[in-house]
């Protein structure tokens, strides 16, 4: 159960950062189709950084009560669906919303370094935390090639850049939701 839970813990964290940072290579389309300026832009980016700040406070004693596997599911799936309904927005405010919401998201560091505390001994607890920190944050940069690169322009190939960028985060959505999902069933909170 402790690597089972390790690749778990750094797997749905590597995923909260692929919904989390999903937006970020869109903006510009996103600022053109909607008439935002650069300051809305940057209130959304703060936005979705203070729902991952707003969660992290949350998120320690939910550890203590329910164990990191739960409440990582929980918030995997529930960024999910704010992450899905990207192609929603239609002004600043709600492009604010979104992202403060999807945010939640990055909240999940909390469960990924309680979840590997929990399962490891004092001698390697180290290690095991910053390798899955690491291997998670790495989604965010993932992201920004599988998003930016990879995705994003596939989608432009048979639609407008306005619909690819409105429906291309559909995909972090089913990733992240199915994530969610699947944790519940695969892995342990704590040694048994």
């Amino acid at each position: 159960p402790h690597m089972r839970a390790f690749h778990c813990s750094w797997f749905c964290f590597f995923t909260a950062f692929f919904i989390w940072f999903a937006i970020a290579p869109l903006l510009a389309e996103i600022k053109i189709t909607l008439g935002l300026t650069k300051k809305e832009i940057w209130t959304s980016n703060i936005c979705s950084v203070a729902g991952t700040i707003f969660l992290r406070f949350v998120n320690g004693p939910l550890c203590d009560k329910y164990g990191a596997r739960i409440p990582m599911s929980i918030i995997l799936v529930f960024a999910s669906i704010p992450c899905a309904c990207t192609g929603l927005v239609n002004s600043a405010t709600s492009l604010a919303v979104l992202r403060f919401f999807i945010g939640f998201g990055g909240s999940t560091f909390v469960m990924c370094q309680y979840w590997t505390s929990r399962m490891f001994t004092k001698e390697v607890v180290g290690t095991a935390n910053a390798l899955v920190g690491g291997w998670g944050n790495l989604g965010g940069g993932v992201t920004e090639l599988v998003m930016g690169s990879m995705l994003f322009p596939l989608f432009k190939t048979g639609m407008s850049a306005e619909m690819a960028w409105r429906t291309v985060c559909i995909v972090p959505a089913v990733v992240g939701f199915t994530v969610g999902v699947t944790i519940l069933f695969i892995s342990d909170d704590a040694p048994k």
